[in-house]
């Protein structure tokens, strides 16, 4: 039986009663969750996790919620306000909110709206990405994951990365790789390639402490199998 991630949900929120109040709720329902008190803080967290769900209140010390909104981008936020305004809502839905709830809350109604984006977010998740080992590509964001934790790559060892996972079990040849990626990768050519590969391997190995790809000697590249 396939086990299921827990699902992690970021709270931001400055108002430490509602935060301690989520946090509790959350973590009872079986959530990981995380706490940001600030807009600044949510970004140097967001920097190095990325969760599954955010919970915004607008009301924040430094950066608002308005603020950093763009900057979420990927990833569903509930906006959490005592804002009412009709015009508010709009504004904030159009801006990349996925929605918003209204201060006070019920929190069974916050935990089905919770649900809900979930949900969605699984099935649209599950048509971009691509998953091998404790490898994860989002080819709509064109993000890497391992172990959940994003690797930093250039673009060349991006489309690299994606082709061989979409070929987990095949040689993928220089010529191939190079064709595939020609188009998107203009910089990278037979040369070079050996040089792209041998860093972003360098970078899969730090992240999950083991080797993803193997080569195959005179031919080419391919998934490491276990």
């Amino acid at each position: 039986m396939e086990e299921t991630a827990i699902k992690k949900i970021l709270i931001i929120d400055d108002d430490m009663y509602i935060g301690n109040m989520l946090d509790e709720l959350l973590t009872r329902e079986g959530y990981f969750t995380g706490r940001a008190y600030s807009g600044t803080e949510a970004l140097l967290l967001l920097s190095r996790e990325k969760p599954d769900l955010i919970l915004l209140d607008l009301m924040l010390p430094g950066l608002s919620g308005e603020e950093i909104l763009p900057e979420l981008e990927g990833i569903p936020v509930i906006i959490m306000s005592a804002k009412t305004s009709v015009d508010d809502k709009v504004t904030l839905l159009l801006g990349g909110a996925a929605d918003y709830i209204t201060k006070p809350f019920d929190t069974k109604e916050l935990l089905a709206r919770i649900a809900v984006q979930l949900r969605s977010t699984a099935v649209t998740s599950a048509a971009h990405s691509l998953v091998f080992d404790d490898i994860t590509v989002d080819t709509a964001s064109h993000t890497v994951h391992v172990h959940g934790l994003p690797v930093r790559m250039t673009r060349t060892e991006y489309a690299i990365l994606k082709l061989l996972m979409q070929n987990p079990s095949q040689v993928c040849t220089k010529s191939v790789i190079l064709e595939h990626i020609s188009e998107d990768t203009p910089d990278c050519t037979e040369s070079s390639l050996k040089v792209h590969v041998s860093n972003m391997r360098k970078k899969l190995q730090d992240a999950g402490r083991k080797d993803y790809i193997e080569s195959v000697w005179g031919i080419g590249f391919k998934m490491k199998e276990n």
